[in-house]
């Protein structure tokens, strides 16, 4: 029990860090303080430490011996490549959702693209936050809808991985208003049972928001 419990908190302390780096919380070159850290989350220096170690396998922080732990980032060539990358797997992805998806998780995604349409148009501060909130939401659909597991966490951590890239995509009131439009047709694309199309409308879209970030490799 006493073992299982020192996983659950290193896995916590790995959850909390790892998202407060991808969220933008520490930026690049910031160094994590394992005694400040320990003290923020009430727990000890060794679950920290743990983390850390995890963080560094997953190319999120480099650890310097004797001088600390420091955010590494997510560098524009790795943005670029998990787009490409991603590009190519949500074209699998809707390809099988259009053959695994319920009429529930239809009605998901219409309901996703109308609150869209709908955050769109107002005129608070908060609504590039909101629509891409919503953009996450419609692809997390999809990604059940594809009945694969595996897929399903390799996409949900790319998209944690450009999270903060992902919202500047939709900064932008013409680009956030094509991609509802092109969420719609890979919708549409799905509902006829086209695979084909499913797949290559959901390649695109992935592409155009790349495109949209000027990433270059």
């Amino acid at each position: 029990m006493e073992e299982y419990q020192d996983q659950s908190l290193r896995g916590r302390v790995f959850r909390r860090l790892r998202n407060d780096i991808l969220s933008g919380v520490y930026k690049e070159h910031d160094e994590l303080r394992e005694a400040t850290i320990g003290e923020e989350l009430g727990v000890s220096r060794t679950p920290v430490r743990e983390a850390l170690r995890q963080l560094e396998l997953e190319g999120l922080v480099t650890i310097v011996p004797n001088k600390g732990a420091y955010v590494t980032g997510i560098s524009k060539k790795d943005v670029h490549d998990i787009y490409k990358i991603r590009s190519m797997l949500e074209g699998m992805c809707a390809r099988w959702a259009t053959r695994y998806i319920t009429p529930e998780q239809i009605g998901e995604l219409e309901e996703v693209i109308l609150l869209s349409e709908f955050h769109l148009k107002r005129k608070n501060e908060e609504k590039a936050v909101q629509v891409s909130e919503l953009d996450g939401k419609f692809h997390k659909v999809l990604y059940e809808a594809s009945n694969s597991r595996i897929l399903e966490h390799v996409l949900s951590d790319f998209h944690k991985y450009v999270q903060m890239a992902r919202t500047h995509s939709v900064e932008s009131r013409e680009r956030a208003e094509k991609s509802i439009e092109e969420h719609r047709a890979i919708l549409e694309a799905i509902k006829g049972k086209d695979e084909d199309q499913a797949e290559r409308l959901a390649n695109a879209h992935v592409m155009k928001a790349m495109e949209n970030l000027h990433i270059e490799e």
